[in-house]
């Protein structure tokens, strides 16, 4: 089959690789039909993650059709349209067990290589995953707007991890693909006000098309608005600094974004003020949430798609995300 590689940092290849089998009796294989790029990927595509070592086929926001089953499959056949998890759980240790699979201690995220494991993502024609981890696609939902339940699904369990109560203003820090996404889960239930905050003007814009009520720079914000509960998700230490900051005492931050492993945090501005701080760990059941949002037109994935690409121009694609030369979101591949 094709797949784009990556052999080394910022060089991807188009190549055949063989394809790959079902082992297990629980897995099921799929062509893939679409393969979204998300931001980790970008990160990792020049190393600095340390979780996409070379040589590895990445990417795990995708859809697609089963092809074949494994003997003990029950809820799937070949031919259903499918979304998937990206992450692979062990459904064994305590954390599965107890529903929390988000945090599985055997976990492997498809797409991922690292020094624990090296897991082959979707930027392929075909890949084989586990049934625990597939979702039916309704037919009203493009394979295209199915790649996007992933980053939905993360959106949504964060923002079901709030204790969002009636009236509350919340502010979104960073709005990029995962802050819209948080935006336009909200909307439909928030009756407070929704603040975006992104230094850059263009995606400030995206966030009001996206169901905020006001967008700005953190540093023009109006000190004077009360803020009860902050989405932070960009992951550096300026922004999780300004997210306390705002956050009225007693109010909560909920940590979506991780791009720096490590920041200076104002700890006692914590403790004094009694914010809660929530970590929010990718998705733990929210798939048929965004899903069903989706099939009945609630969440509406369609702007936030900037192009459908080629998966052969996967080079070209990770380039520009790369480098910023265009104004892009989500980048969409078609293997």
């Amino acid at each position: 089959m094709k797949a784009l590689v990556m052999r080394e940092y910022k060089k991807l290849s188009f190549e055949e690789i063989p394809k790959p089998e079902i082992v297990s009796t629980d897995e099921v294989l799929i062509k893939v039909k679409a393969a979204a790029i998300c931001g980790s990927d970008v990160h990792g595509f020049d190393g600095s993650t340390g979780r996409r070592k070379p040589p590895v086929v990445m990417g795990h926001e995708g859809s697609g059709v089963i092809e074949a089953v494994g003997k003990d499959v029950k809820g799937f056949v070949p031919g259903d349209r499918v979304t998937f998890d990206s992450t692979i759980y062990c459904g064994k240790c305590p954390e599965c067990k107890t529903g929390n699979v988000n945090l599985c201690r055997n976990r492997k995220v498809l797409g991922v290589s690292c020094d624990e494991y090296n897991c082959q993502g979707i930027f392929a024609e075909y890949v084989v995953v586990p049934e625990r981890i597939l979702y039916h696609i309704a037919d009203a939902t493009s394979f295209e707007e199915a790649a996007l339940t992933e980053p939905s699904g993360v959106a949504a369990h964060a923002v079901r991890l709030t204790p969002i109560e009636l009236n509350d203003n919340i502010a979104v820090i960073g709005c990029g693909i995962i802050g819209q996404l948080i935006i336009k889960i909200l909307r439909p239930s928030c009756s407070g006000r929704i603040i975006a905050m992104d230094i850059d003007p263009e995606k400030q814009k995206a966030a009001l098309q996206a169901g905020s009520d006001l967008a700005m720079d953190s540093k023009q914000f109006d000190h004077s608005i009360i803020i009860d509960r902050v989405f932070e998700a960009v992951g550096i230490e300026a922004t999780a600094n300004a997210a306390v900051s705002i956050v009225r005492n007693g109010g909560s931050v909920t940590q979506v974004g991780n791009l720096s492993q490590k920041i200076s945090f104002p700890l006692q501005a914590v403790v004094t003020r009694q914010i809660k701080i929530i970590g929010s760990c990718a998705i733990c059941g929210e798939y048929p949430i965004v899903l069903d949002m989706m099939a009945h037109g609630k969440l509406d994935v369609k702007p936030l798609i900037s192009r459908v690409v080629p998966l052969s121009e996967g080079q070209i694609w990770f380039d520009k995300l790369y480098n910023r030369t265009e104004n892009l979101l989500k980048v969409v591949m078609i293997p």
